[in-house]
């Protein structure tokens, strides 16, 4: 009678459940800063990290796109979100984008520009508010901006980028 369970086995077993159930689904995310604030993409919309390459402006483009930028053989368009989403940057920070995260979708490729290597964190799904109204009054669409991720004593904004570029088209600037 191997597969007998004991009394403890079985309460061993219940309190796993329960903190398996408790935690939730664990999510990957990567973290990068903005301004003051940290943001966070879900890790399966981001393709690569890389050192921001030479960028090419191109004329008559909303002002958050910066150019567009040869990434190992693809043109891409790449877009400042600081400035997208309105954020001041500092003095310092003017030119000092080093990085770019390279975010893939099925119908294409695009660089957004930050100055730090991002990092990255595995939260429970239970840890992101989603709560709209923490976000009814951003101007983003509520799909974009996917919830708060709470890590100790940080709150961490969750970007849905994917959503965003095809809510503002930018599908139509970017090269596949």
């Amino acid at each position: 009678m191997e597969n007998e369970l004991t009394l403890a086995d079985i309460r061993e077993q219940a309190k796993n459940d329960l903190q398996q159930q408790e935690v939730g689904k664990l999510i990957q995310l990567i973290i990068f800063k903005l301004g003051n604030e940290e943001y966070a993409l879900h890790i399966d919309q981001i393709k690569e990290v890389v050192l921001t390459p030479g960028i090419a402006k191109i004329p008559q483009t909303p002002d958050y796109i910066i150019g567009v930028a040869n990434i190992r053989g693809n043109i891409i368009s790449i877009i400042n979100l600081s400035t997208k989403f309105g954020i001041k940057k500092e003095a310092d920070e003017e030119n000092n984008s080093h990085y770019t995260l390279v975010v893939e979708s099925e119908l294409f490729k695009i660089g957004i520009l930050v100055n730090e290597v991002p990092n990255t964190l595995v939260v429970p799904e239970s840890d992101i508010d989603k709560s709209s109204t923490v976000l009814q009054y951003s101007n983003l669409d509520e799909d974009c901006v996917k919830g708060i991720v709470k890590s100790g004593d940080r709150m961490i904004i969750m970007v849905d980028m994917i959503k965003m570029m095809e809510a503002e088209e930018l599908k139509k600037l970017a090269v596949i």
